[in-house]
């Protein structure tokens, strides 16, 4: 009994992991056009956080292409809060 319940748990949290990727893959190129609006926009930031941002935002892209999704995320993440996005 105890090796069902141990087998079924690791059934479900590989289910619950590869069902994240997709949300992931789906999230990068929103938060990327979200940043990209923003750029265009203008912003108030310093030369220095500015280009920190876009080094984030290039750093994200290329995660995302890589499949590497929750890093691009957490990528694009920083550059977003750094515009005031989150």
């Amino acid at each position: 009994m105890k090796t069902l319940r141990l087998g079924l748990a690791t059934i479900l949290a590989g289910a619950l992991t590869f069902g994240a990727v997709p949300a992931f893959a789906m999230h990068c190129p929103m938060d990327m056009k979200q940043i990209d609006e923003a750029l265009a926009k203008g912003t108030s930031l310093s030369e220095t956080d500015l280009e920190k941002v876009k080094a984030l935002r290039a750093e994200g892209e290329k995660l995302h292409k890589e499949g590497k999704h929750a890093d691009s995320v957490k990528a694009l993440g920083e550059a977003k809060a750094m515009l005031g996005l989150e």
